[in-house]
């Protein structure tokens, strides 16, 4: 999918679409992320961990990509962020896949590793340069999106394969038994409860918003401003992200490991002062000469900083903070709170970026204010914190471990 990202705005005008567009495509996203957040956790629950992420990766990737390829104007990508939704039930199966049989010690090394995996993708977005230099931007990029169908189906064959379902999931597939989706939906009410009474859990839905609002404007405009602002030619567009993930891999190996060790103030104080920086230095590139590429390739060394800090914390922030116990219930409802609270941020970005392709990253500068403001003083009044310390934590877990 890295080969098809960094075009994915820009893909869009070419087809057709505007600013606003692009923008409620973002936020239709977004609000069916919301719904399927709901239902995820029955969803988890119900078919079990490793079923619920196999079947729904097909559903949100791979139908997806299908659609993106022959997509003509603004309803195919509609239909398609309608199904790529969906995503959100496996986000929910695949976190507890990932994290419910492993050390609480673990569990912020699991994600380091998982972002740099992801990142180690970008890498090959050159590829997509060189097929939008010989074959220009449309063609490539359908061409791209039937090799991201065929690679994302690859995937999901291989992770059913090569995993097995978790000890909870074990627990929770017997207690689910007879009972349908709704019903079991249905019992948020406690879960709603167990997150309102963890000032921990509230702390990370608002982190994790405000990381996945800052995310979701900066991976929608980036491309347009820096294409149609600041006028950089299509084939150089992905290598920009090689350079951001480069900085990113480098920092989650060399530098997060010694920032990480305790509470998660610092690195987290840190990463929102690094993404102001970069999105700062965006907003300032001049259209003219060749600074313009000195600046954003500074600009993409602390985003890549900023955001592989942040992406990963934000995670580890939910998976520490989350009860054990009723751990997909518990991840659907703040899956569906995040959603919610940075759904309006796509058609907001849309509209601002019809006014001036700058406005977005403004925005985005608020925004990781805010975050930074949030997280000084949440640890000012919270200094001690059981669940960010590996043995306390780990105790806690032992307590609330699900039985049989």
């Amino acid at each position: 999918m890295n080969l098809c990202i960094p075009y994915a705005s820009v893909y869009m005008l070419a087809i057709g679409l505007n600013d606003v567009q692009v923008g409620l495509i973002a936020t239709i996203y977004m609000l069916s992320q919301v719904v399927f957040a709901f239902f995820s956790g029955p969803i988890t629950d119900k078919m079990g961990r490793r079923k619920a992420t196999a079947v729904f990766d097909f559903i949100s990737w791979s139908i997806p990509c299908l659609i993106w390829w022959r997509a003509e104007n603004f309803w195919f990508f509609l239909v398609a962020a309608l199904f790529n939704g969906t995503m959100k039930v496996t986000t929910n199966s695949w976190d507890c896949l990932l994290v419910e049989d492993a050390e609480k010690s673990q569990i912020t090394k699991i994600y380091s590793l998982v972002i740099v995996a992801g990142q180690l993708s970008a890498l090959f977005a050159p590829i997509s340069s060189i097929m939008v230099s010989r074959f220009t931007l449309v063609p490539a990029i359908k061409i791209l999106y039937i090799n991201a169908f065929v690679m994302m189906t690859a995937k999901i064959i291989v992770l059913y394969l090569v995993s097995k379902e978790t000890r909870t999931g074990v627990v929770r597939l017997r207690e689910t038994q007879g009972k349908n989706i709704f019903q079991l939906a249905g019992g948020y009410g406690g879960v709603i409860k167990i997150i309102a009474h963890s000032h921990g859990t509230v702390f990370s839905l608002v982190i994790t918003a405000l990381v996945g609002a800052v995310g979701m404007i900066n991976n929608t405009f980036w491309q347009v401003i820096v294409s149609k602002k600041l006028l950089v030619p299509d084939p150089l567009l992905p290598l920009f992200p090689v350079l951001k993930s480069v900085v990113a891999i480098f920092f989650l190996f060399v530098v997060v490991p010694h920032l990480t060790k305790g509470l998660l103030k610092i690195p987290l104080l840190v990463g929102f002062a690094c993404y102001f920086v970069g999105q700062s230095l965006l907003i300032l590139t001049p259209v003219e000469g060749a600074v313009k590429y000195v600046l954003l390739c500074i600009s993409l060394i602390f985003d890549g900083f900023g955001f592989g800090i942040l992406a990963m914390l934000a995670e580890s922030l939910v998976a520490l903070h989350v009860n054990a116990a009723e751990r997909a219930r518990v991840m659907a409802i703040q899956h569906m709170i995040i959603m919610a609270a940075t759904s309006p941020f796509g058609y907001i970005g849309g509209m601002l970026s019809s006014i001036s392709r700058s406005l977005p990253f403004v925005l985005n500068l608020g925004l990781l204010a805010t975050g930074f403001l949030v997280t000084f003083i949440y640890y000012l009044k919270n200094p001690y914190l059981p669940a960010e310390t590996p043995a306390e934590g780990e105790k806690m877990d032992a307590e609330n471990e699900p039985q049989g």
